[in-house]
């Protein structure tokens, strides 16, 4: 069965944002439409997403040009999508360690042959997906195995180390990775510290090592500074296992830990954006590796050459699981709006739940909005339907953008 016939799905409540001048004619010069989807997370990869609107749009319109890039925002899937557009591969790492000390994992890193760039992915090796929820515990959980990849990566030749910070299971500020790249964090007495959040009020003396490291890019998908209402323990802590005391612990343990960074290496990083990424390993990168941080998204559209699609496009086709203020904040939507904005190409959003109004959206540059979830369809449900539902709303989106388009049942 083609993925439009799902276009019998009702029409979700809430607005739509469209008008008839916006209208693509059917007929005529070539319309070119690029597509550059986030994934769906728990449903689809962005790969997949871009897949299925290509497929139902080439089946409505055979004569439109459609160009799929996928893309990523920092988080989970950034070295994915890196890989596949870069015609790199994967090498794994054996005997890394996870977000426990006592775990051992075999974990990868993405490796880019033109460019001899490694791309570790910190969700591999410190991620919450590895732990149950009875394990995570922020005061014990490590990026120590991060640093590993990293130092992996730099043994293969790296001359260059990106590193994508998204679904840690960590709050450490990357002392565990920069210590698995020779840092020391010393107590009073002399001795290293333990491993994890809890360590952090214990830090008295930061110890460099003596290798330099290649260039690091470190790219966030959330651009929260380390500290205070909006930082890396209060935000982010609880869902990493962290109840009310040890948010108050970590809180303190990373204001602790930046303030020696202002001491003794020079460096005032309290308010960075994006140092509060990753349980504050964006401010570890920058104060321990020298990365230059940066938003994942933006990263990801440049190294995959999202602009250079964009030349002579007319429509970009971009979305992502939820669409709410967060996704112009640094995420994909967000990015993929300004850039088109810039090149004067028109942006439409497919998301399995819209969470902004017509007027937000508009404000946004997002010419077409539409919802994949129908109203009283749970979690579950949109998660097991996510390709035929988001093959319907490209339908519906079609026939809106062209006259003489509809969706066939």
């Amino acid at each position: 069965m083609s993925p439009r016939l799902s276009a019998k799905v009702p029409e979700p409540d809430h607005k739509r944002i469209w008008s008839n001048r916006d209208k693509l004619s059917a007929k005529g010069a070539a319309v070119k439409i690029v597509l550059a989807f986030d994934s769906f997370k728990g449903s689809l990869t962005a790969k997949e997403a871009c897949r299925v609107v290509a497929e139902t749009l080439r089946d409505l319109q055979a004569d439109w040009h459609i160009e799929s890039v996928p893309l990523a925002d920092g988080g989970e899937g950034t070295a994915q999508t890196l890989v596949d557009a870069c015609l790199g591969l994967w090498r794994f790492v054996e005997g890394v360690t996870g977000p426990l000390p006592e775990m051992q994992i075999s974990a990868p890193f993405g490796w880019l042959p033109e460019t001899r760039t490694a791309v570790i992915e910190m969700a591999r090796a410190s991620g919450l997906p590895l732990l149950t929820p009875a394990q995570r515990n922020p005061l014990r959980t490590t990026t120590f195995g991060t640093g590993q990849l990293l130092a992996a990566g730099v043994k293969a030749g790296a001359r260059r180390l990106i590193l994508t910070l998204g679904g840690s299971a960590t709050v450490d500020g990357g002392t565990g990775a920069a210590r698995a790249l020779g840092w020391r964090f010393l107590d009073a007495v002399g001795q290293e510290v333990p491993l994890g959040g809890e360590g952090l009020l214990r830090i008295a003396k930061l110890v460099a090592p003596s290798e330099i490291l290649p260039p690091v890019e470190a790219w966030y998908d959330v651009r929260n500074p380390l500290l205070g209402s909006n930082g890396a323990a209060r935000v982010y802590g609880p869902q990493k296992g962290a109840d009310e005391a040890m948010v108050a612990q970590l809180e303190k343990g990373l204001e602790h830990l930046a303030d020696l960074v202002e001491r003794q290496l020079g460096m005032r990083l309290h308010d960075l954006p994006g140092g509060g990424a990753a349980g504050g390993f964006g401010f570890g990168a920058k104060a321990f590796l020298g990365a230059q941080l940066a938003p994942g998204a933006q990263g990801v559209m440049q190294a995959v050459g999202l602009e250079q699609a964009l030349a002579g496009a007319d429509w970009v086709i971009t979305g992502e699981g939820a669409l709410d203020s967060q996704s112009l904040q640094g995420k994909v939507v967000g990015e993929v709006a300004r850039l088109a904005g810039r090149r004067q190409v028109k942006v439409a959003v497919l998301t399995g739940r819209l969470r902004l109004d017509s007027a937000a959206c508009q404000a946004a540059g997002l010419a077409r909005c539409e919802q994949l979830v129908m109203p009283g369809m749970s979690t579950e449900q949109a998660i097991s339907q996510a390709g035929p539902l988001l093959a319907a709303a490209a339908c519906r989106l079609a026939e809106a953008m062209a006259g003489g388009v509809q969706c066939q049942s």
